[in-house]
Parts: C-alpha cells; sequence; structure tokens
C-alpha cells in the first residue's frame, strides 16, 4: 500500500519532476490549510457556541406564503387534516395518532428541518424554515407581513441567490415577497451543552434553557436531526439596530470548525458539500430518520419518489460518520509490524493516526483528502463500496452502501459476503498516475451512530407491523 504524501510536504519540488500535470493541479487545490500549521482543528468544547457564517437567511412573506411554502418542500407548515394518512386509510397506530396531533399544532412551532426537492425527487437543498417573529418581513421596504404569514428560511450561504431564484420561479401569481436578508442583519447560531454528560459534570452558572429563553431579539429552534446537536438560534444583527452580533451566552465561544466536527462525529450532514446537489436522495442524507420529511402531508414538488422509495423499504446507501487512518504504519518504525486492525471507536483527532507521521516527518488531516472520491474495498477490485464526501482532522462523511461497510442488514435482501468489522476495511486513493503507480490513500471506517441504528430499528419494526 502507498504511504500517504502529505500536500504540504516540503520535497514538493523534488516530487514534481514525476508527478503528472493533472496531478499538480490536484495538488495545487488541495494544498495544505490555515489549520495545519496552527495545530489542527482542536476538539470541540463540551458546551459552547458558534456563529454559522456558512448560512445565509431568505426571507418569505405573504398572505399565500404558508400555502405556497407547504406545496414546495418536505415538511408540512399549514395542517391539512385532509391529506393525512391517518384519516385516508383509518390507521390507528401510535405512531399515526401522534403525527395528527402534530399537524394539528404546526402553528405554533418556531420552526422546523426540512428540504426543497428537484422534481425527480433529488435534494436540492437541506434548510431550516423558521416563523418569522422577528418583524424581518419589512426589513426590504415592503409592509410587514401578518402574523403567521411570514418565514425565515436558512440555506447554504453559497446558494442562497440560487434557492431565491428557484423560489421566485414558482411564485407565479401567490402574493407574497421575497428577499435574501444581509448576513449582518440576522446570523445563523448553533449553540450546544454536552457537560452533563461529561465526567465530572461542568455545570454552567446559569441553566441553558434559561439563558436561551433570556435571548432577545431571537427565534430559538432545538434542532432535531440528532440527538445532541443542541439548539439552533436566529440572531438579529448591527444592520437591524439590534447591537452587536453575539448571542453574549455563559458558555465558551466557538468556531464554525468545532460545530463540524460535532456534526460529523453525529453523522449529521449539512450543504451541498454533504448532500450533493440534485444527487442525493432525501433518504439516503438520513432525512426520513431526521424529521425532515412529512410521510404524510399533501403533495409537493419531488413528492413520487420520495414516497416509493419510503414504501419499498429498501435505502442501500446512507450517509454515514467514518473515521480516516493511515493505510500503512509509519515509516520511521524501526522494524515492520503486521497492520493494526481496524479501529473499533470514532474518536476525534485534529490529524488522521492521531498526530503520527505520515511520511517525511508530516501529518494530514481529512480536508487534505479531495472531496467525492470512491471508496474500495483494500486489497481487492469490485464495485465501489461508497463516495466520500468531506471531514476534519480525522472524521467525515461519506455515502456509504450499507450491506458492504456496515452490519445493518436491509429488508428481504442477503449480503454475499456479511460484513467482518474485524478484517474488512476499505481505501480511498486519489492522485495516481496514468499507468496507476503513485498517488496517495487513507483507509476509512464507517460507523452507525445510535440514535441512526435506532431509528432504522423502528423504521423496521413499524413496517413489519404494516
Amino acid at each position: 500500500m502507498q504511504q500517504i504524501i502529505p500536500r504540504a510536504s516540503p520535497s514538493r519540488k523534488a516530487l514534481s519532476s514525476f508527478v503528472c500535470q493533472s496531478c499538480r493541479r490536484s495538488l495545487r487545490r488541495f494544498s495544505a490549510s490555515p489549520n495545519r500549521r496552527s495545530g489542527g482543528v482542536p476538539p470541540p468544547p463540551p458546551s459552547g457556541y458558534a456563529h454559522l457564517s456558512s448560512r445565509r437567511l431568505i426571507s418569505v412573506a405573504g398572505p399565500d406564503a404558508p400555502r405556497f411554502l407547504h406545496g414546495i418542500i418536505t415538511r408540512s407548515v399549514v395542517a391539512e387534516p385532509s391529506t393525512s394518512g391517518g384519516r385516508r386509510f383509518n390507521r390507528t397506530t401510535n405512531a399515526d395518532a401522534a403525527a395528527d396531533a402534530a399537524a394539528n399544532s404546526i402553528a405554533s412551532t418556531p420552526g422546523f428541518y426540512a428540504a426543497f426537492l428537484n422534481a425527480t425527487g433529488r435534494v436540492l437543498h437541506d434548510v431550516f424554515v423558521y416563523r418569522d417573529t422577528l418583524g424581518l418581513s419589512g426589513g426590504g421596504g415592503a409592509a410587514t407581513a401578518a402574523e403567521g404569514e411570514a418565514f425565515v428560511i436558512e440555506v447554504d450561504a453559497d446558494q442562497v441567490d440560487v434557492l431565491a431564484h428557484h423560489i421566485k420561479r414558482y411564485k407565479l401569481r401567490s402574493k407574497l415577497a421575497c428577499r435574501v436578508l444581509d448576513a449582518e442583519e440576522c446570523a445563523a447560531w448553533q449553540v450546544w451543552d454536552d457537560s452533563n454528560g461529561s465526567s465530572p459534570p461542568t455545570p454552567t452558572p446559569q441553566g441553558l434553557e434559561t439563558q436561551l429563553s433570556q435571548l432577545q431579539n431571537s427565534i430559538v429552534l432545538p434542532d432535531t436531526r440528532a440527538p445532541g446537536m443542541g439548539t439552533r438560534v436566529l440572531r438579529l444583527g448591527s444592520g437591524s439596530g439590534a447591537g452587536h452580533l453575539d448571542l453574549d451566552l455563559d458558555l465558551e465561544k466557538s468556531d464554525e470548525a468545532a460545530y463540524r466536527v460535532r456534526r460529523y462525529l453525529l453523522g449529521v450532514a449539512e450543504g451541498q458539500a454533504e448532500i450533493p446537489r440534485e444527487q442525493a436522495l432525501p433518504l439516503e442524507a438520513n432525512m426520513d430518520v431526521s424529521g425532515g420529511v412529512d410521510f404524510r402531508k399533501g403533495c409537493y414538488v419531488g413528492q413520487e419518489l420520495t414516497i416509493r422509495t419510503r414504501h419499498r423499504g429498501v435505502v442501500r446507501k446512507r450517509i454515514l460518520p467514518c473515521l480516516l487512518y493511515p493505510s500503512s504504519s509509519s515509516p520511521s518504525s524501526s522494524s515492520p509490524s503486521p497492520p493494526p486492525p481496524p479501529p473499533r471507536k470514532l474518536d476525534y483527532s485534529p490529524w488522521i493516526g492521531g498526530g503520527e507521521e505520515q511520511g517525511e516527518g508530516q501529518v494530514m488531516s481529512a480536508e487534505d483528502v479531495p472531496p467525492n472520491l470512491s471508496i474500495g474495498r483494500d486489497g481487492a477490485k469490485g464495485r465501489s463500496a461508497g463516495t466520500w464526501l468531506r471531514g476534519v482532522g480525522n472524521v467525515g462523511l461519506a455515502l456509504c452502501r450499507l450491506q458492504i461497510m456496515t452490519d445493518v442488514e436491509l429488508p428481504g435482501e442477503t449480503a454475499a459476503a456479511p460484513f467482518n468489522p474485524d478484517k474488512d476495511e476499505f481505501v480511498v486513493k486519489w492522485g495516481a498516475d496514468e499507468e496507476g503507480g503513485g498517488g496517495q490513500s487513507v483507509k476509512i471506517k464507517a460507523f452507525v451512530p445510535d440514535w441512526l441504528r435506532e431509528r432504522l430499528n423502528e423504521d423496521k419494526n413499524a413496517g413489519s407491523a404494516h
């Protein structure tokens, strides 16, 4: 197996004499990040908050805004009992009763996680939709919308204009206004508190729920995509005359890199870099088990394939948290030793291999691994086992074939070679020449989070019950 050659290696010039032009361009594109020079991304604090500069906001407001959004996203915006599966099919399960209760309380929720799909059911944008209680709809010169007629949509910053254009495309004669909010007008934050799970516990001087309830000029929304994700907060900024852009919580102020590490460890994808636009299916991105899809609502764009996939009961690929580790033992070792077994625990480190030398005294992080690489079985040829997406330190996300890379059993299907966690290893390679020589590689291990495994089992049991 090829040793890892770091992209920041001081011998770059020596290597360039026998690296093809295509690989040279790749090396330049995926050069070392500033985090390499400053010691990498440290582990996230147990309790903290971070400003999400990678997210931007869109205001959608007007008399037709609720029903308009209801028809183009994957979650219910208005109560619609006539399209409820419980009403039409007379189901009486506890899940159906809970869904009916949720439909009746939609108007009282501060917001929810959802997605915009294209006509073939592929994800265009993963979003948070908030009910605008901050009066943002009147910031663009338009009259402030009536209560319940104004919404704020949070999306990738790089995609905010694309989504605004998509909304206006479907607007037609609907009575609503759509505008992109300035970055300083209102911002998205993530707040988390894992201190109760630490040993010993690290209590905050004031309870987090109390602090959040006392925030002024804010919308507070629990992030229910996975247990432990924390809370999403929209806070008015200096552009609205509401003071400086901060939350002033009695927690450690962190950065977005720490937020990404937490997401990756929990297996939560976000944005087009991790949920590829017009490629990923919502169920492959775990939106079905993260509360991002309402399977009981009426028609919306992309519903047909989503419902069909759901009722077929087989999702062969899902986005999972992964750990990267060296594809060979350290070259500084005085004597060769058998390769260590695959890692059994998803532990974060700022470097692949825990900071051990990977060649020429250098270390490597997941940010040096190009995105969208095919994952293969180590030492064997065959179909792709998945696709690497992106990461931080030694962790990241990948779209994995469940029967190949995990022990998850799919309904009605039997794996030809059951997954063996002690022997099966997988690898991503890049930068090889035309003859397949040279290049770099790291091994990759997929993990199924406990929360995801539990929710998949619940869905399996519910399906067998019907």
